[in-house]
């Protein structure tokens, strides 16, 4: 599905817009995040090396999360860094893997993942609001 070309992933044709943004998104994430509650990934670190980091950001990010007492708000605070943490391994796939099954399975995860973290943001705004 994915063609890699000098350090830069192309799609092939016939591939849905929707993946092409998506893929679009994460190459532009993957190369330039300077973000501090995300792994960072460089020629210095091994994968095993970013993959512990990424665990370890997604458990600090779970022990971490605001605990009110609520089953809905606790589960949303905490099940946010959880799914960062599968977004942020999924990327280290992409960068890393070779399998086609397995990249195809980590751009879903990050797709989905993505979306269902907005959608859990949503709520913890509203759970905030009277």
């Amino acid at each position: 599905m994915l063609k890699k070309a000098k350090g830069i992933t192309k799609a092939r044709p016939g591939m849905c817009p929707w993946v092409l943004a998506a893929i679009s998104l994460l190459a532009s994430i993957i190369v330039g995040s300077n973000s501090s509650d995300s792994f960072g990934a460089n020629a210095e670190k091994s994968f095993h090396h970013l993959l512990h980091e990424a665990m370890s950001l997604m458990d600090q990010g779970m022990e971490n999360a605001p605990m009110t007492g609520d089953p809905d708000h606790d589960f949303t605070a905490m099940m946010i860094p959880h799914h960062q943490g599968a977004v942020d391994m999924a990327k280290l796939e992409l960068l890393y893997g070779k399998d086609s099954a397995l990249r195809r399975l980590a751009q879903e995860i990050i797709v989905t993942q993505e979306q269902e973290i907005a959608v859990m943001q949503m709520r913890l705004k509203q759970f905030k609001s009277p």
